[in-house]
């Protein structure tokens, strides 16, 4: 199902690519068999150059930046609630298993992109999606966020800002708007944050409103509008309060708490950065870039994105 067809898209843009979604989709989707001359898998270095510049290539914006993972699970969030992405940091769990493949990959392709001239930015304790939020922010109408997070269709604005969440790498896309949203959750269509604090997120080791499951938090925001409004309706019912309105005020610390979680930061002091795509386009780029390339069996790669930057 898509929110809008590729052809309702501005013709001029801002794409911001979530850089840590698209390198973990181009680990899975990359066979291990994609390996630098000497023999070490780069499997997903290859895939996110190859499906940048398909993204570049299809979706043409004016400006464009990555933003990185400086922190993937910031001590502000965890402190607010300690088990945000715990589960991700067991010894046993995919999330560190693929950690470990990706570990000398990201360098490598940190460099790249540093050496193609596109912007890769992250911020000391913050995550991409902050970095996203902070640029959405920032940027005059209109802005494209690739991602695979649902978490930043909390950031959608129609006519504004809209999400390219990926059905299958980055040719495959739904463009989600506020009618998406609206339809495929049942909800409020600027209203997915609150949705989320809610119903709990167990992708981001959320657990929610004990009790509160997607059907009862839709039907809360549908009947009230907003969390804070729902907060307003269970101190007014105060101890007579029953049913959902109970839960509610039961567990209204939590819900204080997991809201500012969920909430994508939109004033990260991230340093002014060029995204203008001309400027990327025509940054120079000397033999260290090829040479790197060549070393590291990106070479085709590279070609791909620049000539979709071009």
């Amino acid at each position: 199902m898509s929110g809008a067809s590729g052809k309702d898209l501005p013709t001029a843009l801002t794409l911001l690519v979530d850089a840590p979604s698209l390198v973990y989709r181009a680990l899975f989707s990359t066979p291990d068999s994609v390996r630098t001359p000497g023999g070490e898998p780069i499997n997903a270095a290859y895939g996110f150059l190859n499906m940048l510049a398909r993204l570049v290539a299809d979706q043409k914006p004016d400006r464009l930046a990555c933003a990185d993972d400086a922190d993937w699970r910031p001590a502000w969030r965890v402190d607010l609630v300690p088990t945000y992405k715990l589960h991700r940091t067991l010894p046993d769990s995919p999330a560190v298993a693929a950690e470990e493949r990706l570990k000398n990959q990201v360098p490598v392709l940190s460099k790249v992109l540093g050496l193609c001239g596109v912007p890769l930015i992250g911020y000391p304790g913050f995550e991409a999606e902050d970095i996203i939020g902070t640029l959405a922010a920032r940027a005059v109408p209109d802005v494209a966020i690739f991602s695979g997070d649902r978490d930043l269709f909390q950031l959608v604005r129609d006519s504004q800002v809209r999400v390219l969440y990926p059905r299958r790498g980055t040719s495959d896309l739904i463009y989600v708007d506020e009618s998406y949203i609206a339809s495929q959750y049942g909800i409020p269509p600027r209203a997915y944050a609150d949705y989320a604090v809610l119903r709990g997120d167990a992708s981001d080791g959320l657990p929610g409103v004990k009790g509160i499951g997607e059907k009862m938090a839709a039907a809360l925001l549908n009947r009230h509008g907003s969390l804070d409004a729902i907060l307003a309706a269970a101190d007014a019912a105060g101890s007579a309060a029953a049913g959902p309105l109970a839960k509610v005020r039961r567990d209204r610390n939590y819900i204080e708490r997991a809201r500012q979680v969920v909430r994508i930061r939109t004033d990260v002091p991230v340093p002014d950065v060029d995204l203008d795509r001309r400027a990327v386009a025509s940054a120079p780029r000397g033999d260290e870039l090829w040479d790197f390339a060549r070393e590291q069996g990106l070479a085709g790669g590279v070609t791909r994105l620049l000539e979709a930057l071009a």
